[in-house]
């Protein structure tokens, strides 16, 4: 029984290890990163009951959701999207991608949505620098597609996204940056577009027809048209009056569906009518506001945005992406439009991001800094400075305090081998101009600054603290005593009054020389003090802005906010990075110049003592 056991559990991990493999699968090496896109279409998602195909999504990455825009190639032109196979590639296209701003729209069609369920994914795959360009434009849509309006073009340029190219011939409206989806269009009442006659926008009864657009009123309509379709008296209309949607198809005797929900004045609605299989039906957010019998019969007229061909009924707001379809959509198709594309998409679910384990991907800290703001960057290179302006301090300290000690315990031996005459080594050495580290304390300071590559002579004791008060000391000394009338004691007597003056001087000397010791050690301080202050400023701006990024985008979860803080975190450590450094050398040199300082006093004491003895 226990055999038998042990390989039921063999059985099991072997069938575990076989089947395992699909879910670390990884469709191709050479891109680095990838991210998990679900579909909702269960009741507390999207809530679409029924199936839908072709669908064109969008998927609005921002920094809320998405925080790897550095890890893109500038121009999105690395990004793939795969089935959820992990082995199929599906048709996108970029209508914007911007990743100084952090924002991108790309459409990518799902080739089938379940109806209820909430496993339907894709992938996006992204880290690729070598990868070339592989958007679709056209190919992102099917056959029965006949026009996609994005406004992302100029006026006068190319407008339909679709291979069918039904291009305005006539462009009213003013374009704006800022719409729903990236670009759009601002109607003012007296504007409207043209698309001329084409097979592919033809009613074809058998078939039927599907417009929509993402429509903004500020105040009421006066039945303004959205669209209209319109040829020898018949016309399919999508329009508002007051602030109802319409839609209505004359052939005589108008069939009108009207809306009983008002629009909301100031957001954005996606208004829709789906004509065909005996039916007008009038779509608002995608849900069906309305349907009526009809019998139809073709039109194959002008397509007119914005107003009628006749020139009236025109609209005042604003408008993004205008669709045409020769076909009536189905109602779960025109509702995965509907709540995929708006700013609140509760169809789109945004998941992690993976890295390719196989592949050589950048550090933790590396991917840290890729998602540092400008700000970011502005405070860190504060930082910067101040750190090399710091090690470069220290560094120059370090060596010229070498340089004093070092010179110190050189002139100590000789001072020592003095016995009767203390003023022998001042004859010896201190008489020339500039010998016994003169101009390393010269007044004014500058002179006093430290250089590592900066020669020094053996004979003038260096940069010797201890040597400049003897200088100093022995000069007043000698000054003195040659200038006292001549008698048997006029090189043997100094009175109070002049050894407490050679104390002055030497007192003063001993001051000024600490003052060049301690020179820029201020700076240390700042760097010490204002680091982490400056760290924690730029971390607070990053924050701010991450959290910014995520109210607007209304997507919350780790992935959007980790990599941002990840960022943030990064000046608040370049803060740290500068001030400890600078605390360890400030205590150790300040304890260093302390200790000289202590010597020099020392010697004072002693020095003084030493003249007195000798000249009283």
């Amino acid at each position: 029984m226990r055999r038998f056991r042990g390989v039921h559990t063999c059985l099991v991990l072997l069938c575990a290890a076989l089947m395992s493999p699909s879910a670390f699968a990884w469709w191709n090496d050479d891109w680095s990163f990838r991210k998990e896109i679900t579909f909702d279409l269960s009741p507390t998602g999207a809530a679409i009951p029924g199936t839908a195909s072709e669908v064109p999504m969008l998927i609005r990455l921002s920094l809320g959701n998405f925080g790897y825009f550095n890890d893109t190639k500038p121009d999105g032109s690395d990004l793939r999207f795969i089935g959820s196979d992990d082995k199929t590639p599906l048709k996108f296209h970029i209508e914007r991608y911007d990743p100084q701003a952090q924002i991108a729209f790309v459409w990518v069609t799902v080739p089938q949505l379940t109806a209820g369920a909430n496993t339907d994914k894709v992938f996006l795959y992204y880290g690729n620098k070598d990868a070339p360009a592989a958007a679709d434009v056209a190919g992102s849509y099917d056959k029965n597609q006949a026009l996609v309006y994005h406004f992302g073009a100029a006026a006068n340029a190319a407008q339909d996204a679709t291979a069918y190219k039904n291009e305005p011939t006539n462009f009213g409206a003013e374009l704006t940056s800022a719409s729903l989806i990236g670009s759009g269009l601002k109607f003012a009442g007296a504007q409207n577009l043209t698309i001329p006659a084409s097979g592919s926008l033809r009613l074809v009864s058998a078939q039927g027809v599907t417009l929509s657009a993402w429509v903004r009123i500020e105040s009421a309509q006066s039945q303004s048209y959205v669209a209209q379709l319109a040829e020898n008296g018949r016309e399919l209309i999508l329009g508002i009056e007051g602030t109802q949607a319409f839609a209505r198809y004359t052939d005589g005797t108008p069939v009108q569906v009207g809306s009983t929900v008002a629009l909301s004045t100031g957001e954005w609605h996606h208004l829709a009518l789906a004509a065909g299989n005996g039916q007008l039906e009038l779509f608002v957010d995608g849900d069906s506001a309305g349907k009526a019998p009809v019998t139809l019969n073709e039109i194959g007229g002008a397509l007119t945005v914005g107003a009628s061909a006749a020139g009236a009924n025109y609209l005042a707001g604003e408008l993004d992406e205008f669709e045409v379809s020769n076909v009536a959509r189905s109602t779960d198709w025109i509702k995965a439009a509907a709540r995929s594309q708006g700013v609140i998409a509760p169809l789109v679910v945004y998941g992690g991001d993976a890295q390719n384990e196989d592949a050589e991907g950048p550090s933790y800290i590396g991917t840290s800094l890729r998602n540092v703001t400008v700000d970011g960057w502005i405070i860190i290179g504060i930082l910067m400075v101040l750190f090399f302006l710091s090690i470069a301090i220290m560094g120059g300290k370090f060596a010229f305090l070498n340089r004093v000690e070092r010179g110190n315990k050189q002139f100590l031996r000789e001072f020592r081998k003095l016995r009767d005459d203390p003023a022998a080594l001042e004859r010896s050495r201190g008489g020339a101009k500039g010998v016994g580290g003169d101009d390393a304390f010269e007044e004014g300071g500058e002179a006093a600054l430290p250089s590592i590559f900066s020669k020094e002579d053996p004979a003038s004791f260096g940069t010797s603290t201890l040597w400049r008060l003897y200088h100093h000391g022995m000069r007043e000394t000698m000054k003195r005593v040659e200038g006292q009338p001549a008698g048997a004691a006029r090189v043997k007597t100094l009175s109070a009054q002049s050894i407490e003056a050679i104390r002055a001087t030497l007192d003063a000397t001993h001051t000024r020389m600490g003052q060049q010791l301690s020179s820029q050690m201020v700076w240390l301080t700042i760097s010490i003090a204002g680091g982490p202050f400056l760290g924690l400023l730029g971390t607070v701006v990053g924050v701010m802005i991450t959290f910014a990024a995520i109210a607007v985008a209304g997507d919350v979860n780790v992935n959007a906010i980790a990599p941002g803080t990840a960022a943030a975190l990064v000046a608040t450590v370049a803060g740290l990075g500068v001030a400890i450094p600078c605390l360890f050398g400030y205590n150790y040199l300040n304890t260093r110049i302390k200790e000289i300082g202590a010597d020099n006093h020392v010697f004072v004491d002693e020095f003084v003592t030493r003249i007195a003895e000798t000249y009283s």
